[in-house]
């Protein structure tokens, strides 16, 4: 019999092929199955921020647009509301205007008779200055064409001298403010003679009859 030593164990011996090994072997397997059982959460993940990104993106666009939009109206309404202070403004002045156009008349027949001396020649001439710093402007002259857009005909009459319409006299004169005719003017006007164009053709003709034509006997 062989004594055997007491509190001794004898270790089994370690394979030339490894055997021991493998815990360590399935410990890496387990890794790599983590790794791979990983791997599609992160898929899901940029998935999900790419996502997010294309609504931010969209929502972006969306509230650019809305800017710009507001943008455009606000734009227009400024505009509107210069066109309509403007047109306000003008109407305005078109109304004062108009009530001293009966003041100008008379300033204007004082002037024609010779009564416009002394201060109220200053206050004349300081009125007509107001009134024309603020655009208004007389119009109407002998011997215009007749414009019935601008002119109103009150007398009527034919003259021989007189190729078309034409306004002979300016009874009250007209005044505009920039295009606008706030009163046209008060003329006479004068049409050709009827018959008076072939009368003098046939004058002309008569004495080129006479000037080529030779003497009879």
């Amino acid at each position: 019999m062989s004594e055997e030593t007491p509190g001794f164990e004898e270790k089994p011996e370690v394979p030339a092929d490894g055997t021991p090994e493998e815990p360590e072997t399935a410990a890496a397997a387990a890794s790599a199955d983590k790794a791979e059982g990983a791997a599609p959460a992160g898929d899901a993940t940029d998935v999900a921020l790419l996502a997010q990104l294309d609504q931010a993106r969209k929502a972006l666009e969306e509230r650019t647009a809305d800017l710009q939009r507001l943008q455009a109206e606000y734009q227009n309404y400024r505009r509107r509301v210069e066109r309509d202070r403007v047109t306000v403004k003008e109407i305005a002045v078109a109304g004062l205007l108009s009530d001293l156009l009966p003041v100008l008349d008379d300033v204007g027949r004082a002037r024609d008779h010779g009564e416009l001396v002394g201060g109220f020649k200053s206050v004349a001439e300081s009125l007509e200055t107001v009134v024309a710093k603020m655009g208004l402007q007389q119009f109407g002259k002998e011997g215009e064409p007749f414009d019935p857009t601008i002119h109103e005909a009150l007398m009527h009459s034919y003259a021989p001298d007189v190729t078309e319409t034409t306004c002979v006299a300016i009874l009250q004169p007209g005044y505009r403010i920039g295009e606008r005719t706030i009163r046209p003017a008060r003329v006479a006007v004068a049409e050709p003679q009827p018959g008076a164009a072939p009368a003098k053709d046939d004058a002309k003709s008569s004495t080129d009859e006479e000037s080529g034509a030779p003497e009879e006997g």
